[in-house]
């Protein structure tokens, strides 16, 4: 295995204005590949390999997705259900039209939420959820959030369009009430810790922020980047537990997650996250018509949108080296992972720049297809 095709690269990112990365491969539970790359003054991305903290942002939409989905296993929650069998504020809600707001046709469902085809946005600044905040004094956990939310007018009749959107956030609060535990409590009791994944969570301490790679701002018009705070922006409150975006973690803590994934659903040691007749249910595309259209203006060329996930369903015009069924999804400031079933192979590739267009265009398909060019799939 020639492994400098992908350290080559990932070296050669400076060039384009990223401060620093990290990569690493994981092929039937073992691992093939890691490589942490950086500028010389950004000395602290090289120190600590693999236990580098990043906010996951939407890179948590994955864990969120996969915890509904050990709840549909369990017979907890059904995909067609209505929302409001287990958030009731969500029985009435009111869509957006020509006329004006008017009461909505369509209940939002289980799988209208994981599919991002609800209705809602993504609006962190929603009156709403404003006046949550406030009423709180900043306190407002994510039941509350996520209860206030329900008075806003959706974008669209549930099940006609795809949005991306805080789908997923309301997915935590589902979680929250079918389980009744707290998400992260949730998360750290199914996933994290039978996983082995002990630098991950909501609650970042200072001993861990400490730990956080510094974050960065895009400059596409020079391809710099500029230090800004280390904040997550939709981290909305100290006790919101985002399923949406909310989760830091490490990149030799995520890779465990997606290395179960790929594997039939079970880590390494005999845990097992969820069955592979579920696994190949999240990566079925669920899109059609305008919601597949929606997504297209993504830009994730050959691929649509099943459970929670970018699943690969075209391989001709896009030339994509992985097979058919491959999934996966990424994170605002650039992290990527993707799991593949068919050759046991996790991919998780992780930075810490906000707003740069160019790591999803450019770097996320490359790393794809030189990984299986060093792997020789």
């Amino acid at each position: 295995m020639d492994k400098s095709i992908l350290t080559d690269y990932l070296d050669s990112l400076k060039d384009y204005g990223i401060p620093g990365c990290e990569c690493v491969v994981y092929h039937k539970h073992k691992r093939v590949f890691s490589h942490i790359a950086g500028y010389d003054e950004h000395s602290e991305w090289r120190a600590s390999p693999g236990t580098n903290i990043y906010w996951l942002y939407s890179a948590t939409k994955l864990i969120t997705c996969t915890a509904v989905m050990q709840l549909v296993e369990k017979g907890c929650i059904g995909l067609d259900d209505p929302v409001s069998e287990y958030l009731p504020e969500y029985r009435d809600m009111k869509v957006k039209s020509d006329l004006g707001i008017r009461k909505a046709e369509n209940a939002i469902t289980i799988k209208h939420l994981l599919t991002m085809q609800s209705g809602l946005n993504y609006d962190l600044e929603a009156p709403s959820i404003i006046k949550a905040i406030e009423n709180t004094n900043g306190t407002a956990d994510t039941r509350q959030i996520i209860e206030a939310l329900a008075n806003e007018p959706l974008e669209f009749e549930p099940g006609t369009h795809f949005l991306y959107s805080l789908s997923h956030d309301v997915l935590g609060a589902v979680i929250e009430a079918v389980s009744g535990m707290k998400l992260g409590k949730y998360f750290e009791q199914y996933i994290f810790k039978p996983l082995s994944m002990k630098n991950t969570g909501f609650n970042l301490t200072p001993e861990l922020e400490a730990k956080m790679a510094k974050q960065f701002d895009y400059r596409p018009d020079t391809w710099s980047s500029v230090e800004i705070p280390k904040k997550n922006r939709y981290v909305l409150t100290k006790n919101y537990e985002s399923g949406g975006a909310g989760l830091y973690s490490t990149a030799d803590d995520y890779i465990l997650f997606l290395d179960a994934m790929c594997n039939g659903g079970t880590s390494a040691d005999g845990y097992r996250l969820l069955s592979e007749q579920t696994i190949d249910l999240m990566r079925e595309d669920q899109l059609k018509g305008d919601s597949k259209k929606d997504f297209d203006l993504f830009g994730r060329i050959g691929y649509s949108y099943g459970l929670g996930v970018r699943t690969l369903i075209e391989k001709e015009k896009s030339r994509v080296r992985s097979p058919l069924g491959e999934f996966g999804w990424d994170g605002a400031a650039g992290a990527y992972a993707l799991i593949d079933t068919q050759n046991n192979l996790a991919i998780f590739y992780v930075q810490h720049v906000l707003n740069c267009g160019y790591v999803y265009e450019v770097i996320h398909p490359k790393i794809r297809d030189l990984t299986y060019e060093m792997m020789g799939f």
